[in-house]
């Protein structure tokens, strides 16, 4: 490839818009233009990465036994109401009519298309297992698109589904999908971790997702350097320190104690205790002004360890009113609204009225001492002693608060928080550590869920009707794209992984057009290079040299050659890698060789 024969546009700033990196430096280097508000259009360099993306999915899939097809982008809704998740999806799901008035939607997933497919064309188990996959355009009404191509609108998606006649064998293509994306995402050349994960709207059982590692992703990770642990925070289990290991508290006047392992219950102080040094009694001070746990724990002079904060919601149920509900942290931890959510079903965050309604304070100065109704306590909490939270009075705190003596033991004690650096590992084989990802593939159990709203069944060996088992496996195509610049960038432009480079050479002769010994020599490399399948770019420009070096480091081609005179009269040519300080000087009949080892 020549570049006067290929149309290369960068820019010396980007948009003003572009938030994130990759989004500049994709709009810099000319990969992409923006058409409406997350919606590009993919330019010539930035569609051969795409590309080289598209086939390395495309080829590992394959290799993994799975048939590619093509299912369309616009799927009538009567199939999302069969399946229930038209009304649940939301504003992001584009819906329209044609012209009988007949309702449609442009395809964010496929999940009811591909069942209705199977429903028709499968009857007998001697059809199954199948998988089927496409590498299809998608569309998200997203409420606020941003970051370039990483949280688009419209987006290229591989989607598979399998299809099965038990459990056991779709958790055996689960193994063999989640093997298949490991090898998908280190023949891409990215740093990358697969995580427990939440399954979220989508439903089913299992799920991994792959995070390719980036300090810019929006995905917090939490992994076991000294394991093969490692989960999504949303779903990381928060394990007690083995100090605040298993504990017991009589659970009933005249009954014994009774022991939970891992801080489900806890020794309380009871009602007939004497207070000493280390159960204090209760006291209510005044705090004012103070309405945050950090702020509480410095003006009483107290570790934020010993604090507990009060969040107060409403659950949501269809018909009709919530019930409020309190849930206790400690002060120094966060909710994990997925946890929270499994144990109370859906809520919402109170609002300040029902607080008053059913506390008698504002926000900030609540507390569970007399409060009557439901309480949720996180197993942090649940061992504490001598704590302090909020008084239900505006501007007071209560401290040396016990179960058992001030409130009693809670019923309800479960993991309702996001783990923390250096929390035990819940293999128990070391201490968690965190870091950030940005999602770019993710692997589903998905059951039974879409086969049973769709009658998706086959006839068993004796004739019987049974519900097809369901994997669901997406890898985010352009996404990619912008995953593998958050994690491969400089203050010159991009670095990327010579696999999906746009180009893994470029040739860039100095005076080109009137040297005819440096035409001729880089004329020569790059037939080489070409025939040995090798993706070249001869940079025929007649540009000065530094523009030249700067558009390819932004563009981010992994490896440069620089033919001139001088070199040529020593036999030499100049190689540099993307990341190299320094160049290194090659003989003019060893550089095809050399150039093939470095690329691999």
């Amino acid at each position: 490839m020549r570049a006067s024969q290929f149309f290369i546009n960068t820019l010396k700033e980007a948009p003003s818009d572009a938030e994130i990196v990759s989004h500049q430096l994709m709009l810099r280097a000319g990969l992409i233009r923006r058409l409406a508000g997350g919606i590009y259009t993919w330019m010539p360099l930035g569609l051969r990465v795409l590309r080289k993306v598209e086939n390395i999915v495309r080829e590992e899939m394959n290799r993994a036994g799975a048939m590619e097809m093509l299912m369309p982008a616009v799927q009538p809704f009567e199939l999302w109401e069969e399946s229930g998740r038209g009304p649940k999806y939301g504003p992001e799901l584009l819906r329209l009519k044609d012209r009988h008035q007949r309702e449609f939607v442009i395809g964010p997933t496929h999940e009811e298309v591909i069942t209705d497919v199977v429903r028709r064309e499968v009857r007998s188990y001697r059809q199954l297992p199948r998988h089927f996959y496409q590498i299809q355009t998608k569309f998200r009404d997203e409420i606020r698109p941003r970051f370039g191509v990483m949280r688009g609108r419209e987006f290229l998606m591989k989607d598979g589904y399998s299809f099965h006649t038990s459990f056991a064998d779709l958790q055996r293509e689960y193994q063999v999908m989640y093997e298949t994306y490991t090898r998908i995402f280190t023949r891409l050349g990215l740093k990358f971790r697969a995580v427990a994960a939440d399954t979220g709207a989508i439903g089913g059982t299992g799920s991994h997702e792959f995070h390719v590692l980036a300090d810019s992703g929006e995905d917090a990770i939490a992994f076991c350097p000294d394991s093969d642990y490692a989960a999504n925070v949303e779903l990381a289990e928060a394990i007690l320190a083995p100090a605040e290991g298993a504990v017991t508290f009589p659970l009933s006047q005249g009954e014994g104690p009774r022991e939970r392992v891992g801080g489900e219950h806890i020794s309380p102080v009871g009602a007939g205790d004497t207070p000493s040094n280390s159960q204090p009694l209760m006291q209510k001070v005044a705090t004012p002004g103070k309405a945050r746990c950090e702020d509480v724990a410095e003006f009483l002079g107290l570790p934020l360890t010993q604090t507990v904060k009060c969040i107060a919601l409403m659950t949501e149920k269809p018909e009709g009113a919530g019930e409020f509900v309190l849930l206790l942290l400690r002060g120094d931890h966060g909710l994990n609204e997925i946890k929270a959510q499994k144990v109370i079903g859906d809520f919402r965050f109170a609002r300040e009225d029902e607080i008053v309604a059913a506390l008698g304070s504002k926000p900030g100065y609540i507390g569970p001492v007399g409060y009557v109704g439901r309480l949720v306590v996180d197993r942090s909490v649940a061992v504490m002693r001598n704590f302090v939270c909020g008084a239900n009075d505006e501007g007071f705190h209560l401290t040396g608060v016990n179960f058992g003596r001030d409130l009693p033991v809670p019923e309800t004690v479960a993991d309702i928080r996001n783990v923390v650096e250096n929390d035990p590992s819940p293999d128990g084989k070391g201490k968690l550590s965190l870091c950030r990802g940005i999602e770019v593939g993710h692997i589903f159990q998905l059951r039974t869920k879409y086969a049973e709203a769709l009658k998706c069944t086959f006839l068993d060996e004796s004739g019987k009707d049974q519900v097809m088992e369901m994997g669901c496996y997406g890898i985010g195509i352009s996404r990619i794209v912008g995953a593998a610049i958050e994690q491969g960038n400089d203050q010159r432009g991009i670095i990327f992984p010579t696999a999906i480079a746009p180009f893994a050479v470029v040739i860039v002769p100095m005076n080109y057009a009137k040297s005819e010994p440096v035409r001729a020599a880089a004329n020569a490399l790059h037939d080489e290079l070409q025939n040995a399948g090798i993706d070249v770019m001869l940079d025929d420009r007649d540009e000065r040299a530094g523009s030249m070096f700067a558009d390819w480091e932004l563009i981010g081609v992994p490896h440069r050659v620089v033919v001139g005179e001088r070199g040529l009269k020593d036999g030499k040519l100049e190689y540099k890698g993307r990341t190299d300080t320094d160049s290194t000087l090659v003989d003019v009949t060893s550089m095809s060789g050399f150039l093939l080892e470095a690329i691999g």
